[in-house]
């Protein structure tokens, strides 16, 4: 198994270009541990910038496509995967043509846009014979995965609550990258099926519940909002949420909260103690405990999960980031990707694929069929 496990897979990029907001942290993350070799891609629908892009990860003239179709139809047997990295809208056309041609599939979240495009994917996806994976990054951070450790150790005892948010402040102040603002992306300010802020940002938010709960939710009452200068745009939503097990939880997920680079954070409350993750400060994971202790958590402290050699590129004292959480998503993609192509059943708890995206868009189809019924609406499975 070291021998497959040291085997770099062949991917092919449709999308992600130079002009792309995800694109390079795809690159960069699926390079990191050399398991990974990016060989071609449909970068961007600019020859320009499709060539650029190309060139500057070294990547073959003569495998750098102005059309993913064309990408398609000559990389299929040369690659071991493809990715898709084209805005969420676009997701759909490419994830159709990519299982026809039964191609190994890597999507960045959201999948799709709504539970119709769902049953779309679902149409002509075989999980006996395709390979399709959804980057929830988020919950490749070695302190979520602690977290989900000490939930199933039963360190927090029963589970009653959790409550996640992720507040941010890109349309009321764009962000600033190499001293230039990087204004919205005109697919963030249109809503789809349902509101593309849960698109972008609540399906994060449903991953790391589902993920550390291993439950669904299965009712909700929500509230969307316009706070920003862009009308007719849910662009601030709440969500109150009812579990199996009488466990109740929350979502909170803004592009007006000023102040907020990216303040996602994650509290679990049981009735033996509480835990809070931030992603700010993401090597520390803060634990209380009802007899009134408090216990700082991080890499150099007594995990029991965290201390795996895979989370420690670096020593603590030097956190780890976004593309490094990002990165062991990869790794876990690698090893599940290498079961498939040897026929292997066994499966990855760190990769998930069409039935989460499904769930996770049927919560919020569900949020925004209460919006409009003012009730508590049942999420459909």
């Amino acid at each position: 198994m070291l021998e497959k496990e040291n085997t770099r897979l062949k991917l092919a990029f449709i999308g992600g270009g130079n002009n792309s907001a995800v694109g390079y942290v795809h690159f960069a993350a699926s390079q990191l541990d050399n398991k990974f070799e990016v060989v071609a891609g449909a970068f961007s629908r600019d020859h320009k910038e499709n060539q650029a892009t190309g060139q500057r990860w070294s990547i073959s003239s003569e495998r750098i496509y102005d059309c993913w179709r064309d990408l398609i139809k000559a990389e299929k047997n040369h690659v071991d995967a493809m990715v898709v990295l084209t805005p969420t809208p676009h997701h759909i056309e490419v994830l159709e043509a990519l299982l026809q041609a039964d191609i190994p599939i890597i999507c960045e979240k959201a999948l799709v846009t709504g539970p119709s495009e769902i049953k779309r994917v679902q149409s002509c996806y075989n999980r006996s014979k395709h390979f399709l994976a959804v980057t929830y990054n988020y919950s490749g951070y070695a302190m979520v995965r602690e977290l989900k450790h000490l939930i199933q150790k039963g360190t927090l005892g029963v589970i009653q609550k959790i409550h996640l948010e992720m507040p941010q402040e890109g349309f009321r102040r764009p962000p600033d990258i190499a001293g230039k603002p990087a204004m919205p992306q005109a697919w963030r300010l249109k809503d789809c099926e349902v509101p593309t802020i849960c698109l972008d940002l609540g399906v994060h938010l449903h991953h790391l519940s589902s993920y550390l709960l291993e439950l669904e939710p299965t009712h909700t009452i929500a509230q969307f909002t316009n706070h920003s200068q862009y009308p007719n745009l849910v662009d601030d939503a709440y969500l109150l949420l009812k579990y199996p097990n009488n466990i109740r939880g929350s979502m909170w997920m803004s592009k007006t909260a000023i102040g907020h680079r990216n303040g996602l954070k994650v509290r679990v409350y049981g009735d033996q103690g509480s835990a809070c993750w931030v992603q700010l400060n993401p090597d520390e994971l803060e634990l209380n405990y009802n007899d009134g202790r408090r216990e700082i958590l991080d890499r150099a402290g007594q995990c029991q999960y965290a201390n795996q050699f895979r989370y420690n590129r670096m020593k603590p004292g030097h956190p780890t980031g976004f593309v490094e959480a990002f990165s062991n998503l990869y790794s876990d993609i690698h090893t599940e990707l290498l079961q498939f192509l040897s026929n292997s059943d066994e499966k990855s708890s760190y990769v998930f694929g069409v039935d989460q995206s499904s769930d996770g868009l049927n919560l919020f189809s569900a949020a925004k069929a209460s919006v409009e019924s003012e009730q508590w609406e049942v999420i459909s499975k």
